[in-house]
């Protein structure tokens, strides 16, 4: 007799970390490919999303699947989400990711149910290749209809700049093309009003703190995890780190809560995990949407598992199988703040090295609780990455600290173990100012999530 099992979809990065911490209480399979390796990657010249759910769907009987989740925003959660509808399994619906991840139409449905949260956009009246139009005002954020990490994504502050942006090589409109045309295959027939994919989008630009609420629906009720402040470069749109807990004012938690309720009620999402990304200007009191993710922010799970005890993951898995994941007891906290440091060269001749297994090994050895990611590129790669990134990312760090005080101090130590930069331990002025510790220490303080939390999960 076959053990019922769950089936991960493209299992990558933080998911195969993440989701292998309960492989003995959730037999798992895995499905689907890595984007960023050779030769998994060269799967996406003939993919197509629905032929892929197709074929899980004829083996779902016979492998013993009983559920399905993915975080995988390029095509893991659509795909999720159309094979658990397919086979009758607890999912999020296929509309609402539709929804969500076609960022014109989140906008125009956030305009109806929220236009406090929403920011001034209009479709880039040019196809891909053309000649930018004149009369545009600038500076302007621009981005794609459909995509994900961030890609192409950037304010540009003159029509030259939006050409550059804007101009593709033979290759580059080959893989923009293959990336967002499964979606677009399955938008067209369920959310034909939304318009096409292959576009790109002009927002009014923001300029705030910027923000990650993270929670989930079970049986059509919305439940707050938690909120994640994002960290940027200084100077720069590129995210340096991500902290958790974080020091949003009461007001502006609140203000993202009512939100994300309304709009995702709106599109018809009632199960499931969900990120919404945002701006908030605690001077002003305004807080403005930037997206909404139909998934978990993989990348967060740990933080949320070392300060607060509880495994995204394991949320995960136990709403892909029906069950509530408020019943769930809370492990013992090992951090009082952690972040993901997110390592990057602004220089495109610079390549950083890589560690090697020395330095893994003394890294593990040091710092029992660090999780690293490091990311080799082949020269081409790397010109790509700064065209549409604006920066290379060669690596990503996880750790957790008693306090700010410590949580710097040990990113710093060990990113001089592992031979990188630690400049996304804090901004430079950060090291010499004796105030930094007393600003965290009254975020802390002052937030209410812990209050929150220990409501839902009690111990």
């Amino acid at each position: 007799m076959i053990s019922p099992s769950t089936l991960v979809l493209f299992n990558y990065d933080w998911d195969r970390a993440g989701f292998s911490r309960w492989l003995q209480a959730f037999p798992m399979h895995s499905a689907g490919f890595d984007l960023f390796n050779f030769p998994s990657n060269a799967q996406l010249v003939n993919f197509d999303i629905e032929r892929f759910v197709d074929r899980l769907a004829r083996k779902a009987g016979r492998k013993g699947w009983q559920a399905v989740v993915s975080n995988h925003e390029q095509f893991g959660a659509l795909a999720a989400a159309m094979l658990a509808e397919r086979m009758g399994w607890p999912g999020t619906s296929v509309d609402a990711v539709l929804a969500c991840q076609h960022k014109l139409h989140a906008r125009r449905v956030l305009q109806e149910v929220a236009p406090e949260a929403n920011t001034g956009f209009e479709l880039l009246p040019a196809l891909y290749g053309e000649p930018a139009p004149e009369g545009l005002s600038y500076p302007v954020f621009v981005k794609p209809v459909k995509a994900a990490f961030s890609v192409l994504a950037r304010v540009v502050h003159n029509r030259d700049e939006l050409e550059t942006l804007t101009r593709f090589g033979f290759w580059e409109l080959w893989v923009i093309r293959h990336l967002v045309e499964p979606f677009e295959r399955v938008a067209r027939k369920r959310l034909p009003q939304a318009g096409s994919a292959h576009r790109m989008l002009l927002e009014q630009p923001v300029k705030a703190a910027q923000y990650n609420l993270d929670g989930y629906f079970f049986n059509g009720e919305m439940r707050p995890l938690g909120i994640v402040e994002s960290v940027m470069y200084p100077g720069t749109q590129a995210f340096m780190r991500f902290v958790y807990p974080c020091g949003i004012p009461d007001a502006g938690r609140a203000r993202a809560l009512e939100v994300a309720r309304r709009f995702l009620t709106a599109v018809g999402f009632s199960h499931g995990l969900f990120n919404m990304e945002f701006f908030y200007d605690a001077a002003t009191d305004r807080l403005t949407v930037i997206e909404f993710n139909p998934r978990m922010a993989a990348q967060f799970s740990d933080l949320y598992q070392r300060v607060d005890g509880i495994d995204l993951h394991r949320v995960a898995l136990e709403l892909a199988h029906g069950r509530d994941p408020a019943l769930l007891p809370r492990t013992q906290p090992t951090a009082g703040v952690a972040a993901s440091f997110v390592y990057r060269s602004f220089e495109p001749a610079a390549r950083p090295a890589i560690p090697g297994a020395a330095q893994e090994h003394a890294l593990a050895r040091e710092y029992p609780d660090a999780l690293l990611f490091h990311f080799a590129k082949t020269a081409g790669q790397i010109e790509r990455d700064f065209k549409w990134l604006g920066s290379y990312r060669y690596g990503i760090l996880h750790l957790g600290g008693r306090d700010a005080t410590d949580l710097r101090a040990r990113c710093a130590a060990a990113s001089e173990l592992l031979g990188w930069s630690a400049a996304c331990a804090a901004h430079e002025s950060d090291y010499h100012d004796k105030a930094w510790d007393a600003r965290w220490s009254a975020k802390l303080e002052a937030s209410t999530l812990k209050q929150q939390l220990t409501a839902t999960y009690p111990s």
